[in-house]
């Protein structure tokens, strides 16, 4: 209920205006009364109120002088006269620079429950305007969230824009200056526990820690929020991340020089152990400086921690090796391979790979392997749109140390190959992948300067080729489906958010918000900003105006 303050040096008139009206019936409260302006700014600091009906003529603190004082402290409070017909002169002049309204004396009944009706919707609709962007506010910062993980996932993936925009992309998700300063990359997961293993209890289990029964793998989505949280209170200079190719792992960046990293990880490791019983297994990357070097670092502290055998030390810190770290170029190839399921090609490159890696360290072979089978499951998620599951194979790191030759390694990979490509050949031919994965990618970078050049490459296809190709099996040409993408979340963010139309243009890939403008007119017959204030009711995006 609304709160009321009725102010007037007579108590009779008080009484009266309580009388004249049901308060109650009309979603109101009388919460207090004041003889004198003086007393009731009294009153207004010690309890709020969100109308006040006052006199004009009063002693100490005159009517005029108390709106002044409200207005100046009180702005967002409905401000009532009531004078006398000959006080109507400063009535008026107070409605004018100050008041809601005003009423005569004597003060009629129906007028009265007239005016506070009429003030009791307006603080209704205040409040509705209030709500209704305070959920704005949260779905913007929720989708701003949003876009900067996946932004930082790109990153650390290798997969983000062209070099010239990324400074420009990440100063928007206030990543300034993050490229000019050395990081380190950590890795933090539960370990699954096999055979006897499983059977030795964490420390606290049975003991106000982890139940029985919890297995590390049940307890995903608080191992996450804890993470999160953690880091959020930590007061270090600190991104998180969780890529979602491998669930159950948090990723952290932290500035090198701003963070002590044993610190950092000693904390974390007894934050998670002390909620949920299990300690985690954490792995550490080498200092990396500017984004290119991101998916290094990334790597290296992800491959740190399938490496660590033991959760006792978990503190397992990458070393950059010759060989760790595929190169672009031969990652989109074995991806091809896969996709197209050229084994023999395929065989021979991962063989090339494994012997260089193998001659030179048993570490540097074992990381290899990890990486290459990332890579698989990787390219079985892209190409079957999330419908293959990954096998995970990185939460058993003890498997992979079995496969001490290049022979047991490549048979290892070769056989895991052809398990993902028949998954895949079940949900449609090669190409179909291909294209699948292409329309994946773009639904996912859509906001980013995409062009068909570039993602030709990206598959390995001449651009010529892969342009037929795509509108064949798509039914659009890449640019009408990437545009239509672009104008989906566009028309999205002008429904559910108040964004300019200049950042709605930057979020969705258009060069500007004149662009923007005449590209969504040309398509759908109507502005941006008519759509958004009179949206039709039965409105398709996938049917624009031609």
């Amino acid at each position: 209920m609304y709160r009321v303050l009725i102010v007037d040096d007579e108590p009779e008139i008080r009484l009266g205006l309580r009388l004249k009206a049901d308060f109650a019936a009309l979603g109101l409260r009388v919460t207090g009364e004041a003889g004198n302006g003086m007393e009731a700014m009294e009153r207004l600091a010690s309890q709020a109120a969100d109308i006040v009906i006052t006199d004009m003529n009063m002693p100490v603190m005159n009517g005029v002088s108390f709106l002044d004082e409200c207005r100046r402290l009180y702005p967002e409070l409905k401000l009532v006269v009531i004078t006398g017909y000959e006080d109507f002169h400063y009535a008026r002049a107070a409605i004018r620079n100050q008041a809601r309204d005003y009423l005569l004396k004597p003060v009629a009944a129906d007028e009265l429950t007239a005016m506070l009706r009429k003030l009791k919707n307006e603080l209704d609709q205040e409040r509705n305007d209030r709500d209704r962007q305070a959920v704005n506010e949260w779905r913007l910062s929720q989708y701003y969230g949003e876009m900067k993980e996946h932004f930082l996932v790109q990153l650390v993936k290798g997969e983000a824009e062209p070099v010239h925009a990324l400074k420009e992309r990440a100063a928007l998700f206030e990543l300034d200056g993050w490229d000019l300063t050395e990081v380190r990359f950590v890795t933090a997961g539960l370990r699954e526990r096999t055979g006897a293993e499983a059977q030795i209890p964490e420390p606290g289990q049975g003991k106000g820690g982890a139940l029985p029964g919890r297995a590390p793998g049940k307890l995903r989505l608080p191992f996450e929020l804890l993470g999160r949280e953690f880091a959020g209170s930590s007061g270090m200079h600190c991104q998180v991340l969780r890529d979602p190719s491998y669930p159950g792992l948090v990723h952290f960046i932290l500035q090198d020089p701003l963070t002590d990293m044993e610190r950092f990880c000693a904390e974390l490791t007894e934050c998670i152990a002390a909620h949920l019983g299990f300690k985690p297994v954490v792995g550490c990357s080498g200092g990396k400086l500017g984004f290119l070097r991101w998916k290094e670092g990334y790597l290296e502290s992800l491959l740190a921690w399938n490496l660590s055998e033991n959760a006792e030390h978990p503190l397992a810190e990458g070393r950059s090796e010759p060989g760790m770290v595929l190169t672009e170029e031969l990652t989109r190839t074995l991806r091809r391979l896969l996709i197209q399921g050229d084994w023999n090609a395929f065989g021979q490159s991962i063989r090339q790979e494994l012997q260089q890696a193998f001659s030179h360290s048993r570490s540097c072979m074992v990381k290899l392997i990890f990486q290459l089978c990332l890579l698989v499951d990787g390219a079985a998620a892209e190409a079957a749109d999330g419908d293959i599951q990954a096998q995970e194979l990185w939460l058993y790191p003890e498997t992979v140390h079995k496969l001490d030759s290049v022979d047991k390694a490549a048979q290892f990979l070769l056989e895991r190959a052809a398990s993902v490509y028949d998954a895949m050949q079940e949900a449609g031919d090669a190409e179909d992948s291909v294209i699948r994965t292409a329309t994946q990618y773009i639904d996912s970078n859509y906001m980013y300067d995409l062009n068909l050049t570039q993602l030709a490459a990206r598959f390995n296809y001449n651009s010529s080729y892969f342009s037929e190709l795509f509108k064949a099996r798509v039914g659009r040409s890449f640019m009408v489906y990437l545009t239509g993408r672009r104008m989906a979340q566009a028309m999205h963010l002008l429904l559910t958010t108040t964004l300019s139309l200049s950042d709605i243009a930057e979020l969705t890939g258009f060069s500007n918000a004149s662009y923007f403008s005449s590209k969504f007119k040309k398509m759908y017959g109507t502005a941006p900003s008519d759509f958004r204030r009179h949206p039709p009711e039965k409105f398709s995006s996938q049917q624009p105006k031609k």
